[in-house]
């Protein structure tokens, strides 16, 4: 018995709503950044202790205007937290859906690979008399074994 973890069919009209979901999505986000791994590594990381440190310090020099030069960018950092409360839950909803699709995606894969390997098994033994040598040997290089290069000790 074939295994069958996920029956999922997309019909025409899903798919154009999803497309069209996600660019409305991709235009409503035009404002996210995309970093470079050297720009990730210089950044500030904002963990939960620094959040409530950030959070308090802004608190703070809100309501003591008198302390807080113009071109500290209070304002800006203001702007700055409200995205960021604003963008959080919509990203966890994005990131439960991307978890789902890729657990998807891995289970159609399984799906297919078990039903295939299933199905050469079939080939191998009921095929043979059937004409299906050489498309069976085809399919065989799936599971032939590559050659490692030997190492040579160094002298």
């Amino acid at each position: 018995m074939s295994q069958n973890i996920v029956s999922l069919v997309l019909s025409a009209d899903q798919l154009s709503a999803i497309d069209g979901a996600l660019a409305t999505l991709e235009q409503n986000l035009s404002g996210l950044v995309a970093l470079q791994p050297s720009q990730r590594r210089e950044l500030y990381k904002m963990g939960e202790k620094s959040e409530q440190f950030g959070r308090q310090t802004l608190h703070v020099l809100t309501n003591n205007p008198q302390i807080v030069p113009p071109s500290l960018g209070l304002a800006e950092a203001q702007q700055d937290v409200a995205a960021l409360d604003a963008l959080r839950p919509r990203l966890q909803r994005m990131k439960q859906l991307v978890e789902r699709g890729e657990d998807t995606e891995t289970a159609l894969g399984s799906d297919i690979m078990s039903t295939a390997l299933e199905g050469y098994g079939l080939l191998k033994v009921s095929g043979k008399n059937q004409g299906l040598d050489g498309l069976r040997q085809e399919l065989s290089s799936r599971f032939a074994k590559s050659r490692r290069a030997v190492e040579v000790p160094a002298a």
